[in-house]
C-alpha cells in the first residue's frame, strides 16, 4: 500500500486539506477498451458500411448503432442482401476493411494523459471490456499501453459480459479494493450499467457511435477524456459525484 500512500500524499499537496479524506478513497481507474482507448466501434460501422457500398446495397447505420456494447445483440448484418448472398463471404470482406481500418486508428483524446497522471500518484489501472484478450491485447501492444495495466480482465475471464457487473468485479476482486475506490470510463450504455451495478463511480464518455444515446447509469458523463484530470475525479469522489 505504499505507492497508494504517496500518491495521497502528492495529490493532496496540490488541493489542499478540504478534500484529503476523499482523496484516501480513489486508488484505480478501470477503462472499457473498445470505444473509449481506441473507436473500434465505429470503424467496425464503418467496415460494414464500405461493404455495402461496394455492393450498391443500401445500409442501415441505425441498426448497426444499435448494438454497439452488445457482444450478444442478434441480428443479421446482412439483412439487406439477396437471401442467397455469400454470407461467409461478406463477414472475409468485412473483416478485411475492418483491420485495415483499425490500423489508422489513434488513441483518443485525454486517454494517455490521464494514464500518465494515475502512475505517477501511484494509482493503480484496470481493464474490464466484452472484448476477446486477442483483439484487446493486439492493439495495446501496438499503441505501446499494454504494461500500464495491472489487470486486464476480458470476455473468456468472466461468465456474463455487461451489462451484466461480472467483470467490473473480477477487476475489483483482483484489485483487492471496494468500488467506490475506483473510478470507471465507458462509452457505451451496457457499459456504465455494469460498471454501476459493481458500485464503481462511473463516467460515460461517448464516441461517435454512442453520441446520441443517454447513460442514465452515469455519475458523469464527458465529451472526451481530455476534458477532466485525475485532481478533478478525486474532487468528484470526494463529493460523492453530485
Amino acid at each position: 500500500m505504499a505507492p497508494v500512500h504517496g500518491a495521497r500524499i502528492a495529490l493532496a499537496s496540490g488541493l489542499g486539506n478540504a478534500i484529503l479524506d476523499g482523496l484516501q478513497t480513489l486508488l484505480a481507474l478501470v477503462f472499457d477498451f473498445d470505444g473509449l482507448i481506441l473507436d473500434t466501434e465505429s470503424s467496425m460501422i464503418d467496415a460494414y458500411a464500405d461493404v455495402h457500398a461496394a455492393h450498391g446495397v443500401p445500409f442501415d447505420r441505425t441498426q448497426f448503432l444499435r448494438s454497439v456494447g452488445y457482444p450478444d445483440f442478434s441480428f443479421d448484418p446482412w439483412h439487406a442482401f439477396e437471401k442467397w448472398a455469400d454470407r461467409a463471404a461478406l463477414e472475409a470482406e468485412r473483416r478485411k476493411r475492418n483491420r485495415e481500418l483499425d490500423l489508422g486508428l489513434t488513441i483518443l483524446p485525454g486517454v494517455v494523459a490521464l494514464m500518465d497522471e494515475a502512475r505517477a500518484a501511484g494509482l493503480r489501472l484496470g481493464l474490464a471490456s466484452n472484448s476477446g484478450h486477442a483483439h484487446v491485447e493486439r492493439h495495446l501492444g501496438r499503441l505501446g499501453l499494454l504494461d500500464r495495466f495491472s489487470i486486464i480482465a476480458c470476455r473468456e475471464d468472466f461468465a456474463s459480459p455487461k451489462p451484466e457487473p461480472d467483470v467490473y468485479r473480477l477487476v475489483l476482486n483482483r484489485l483487492g479494493i471496494k468500488g467506490r475506490e475506483a473510478v470507471a470510463f465507458e462509452d457505451s450504455v451496457v457499459g456504465t450499467r455494469s460498471a454501476r451495478r459493481a458500485g464503481l463511480w462511473v463516467v460515460a464518455v461517448p464516441n461517435g457511435s454512442t453520441a446520441q444515446m443517454d447513460f442514465p447509469q452515469a455519475h458523469l458523463r464527458l465529451n472526451s477524456l481530455a476534458d477532466t484530470n485525475l485532481a478533478d475525479l478525486q474532487a468528484r469522489a470526494a463529493a460523492g459525484f453530485r
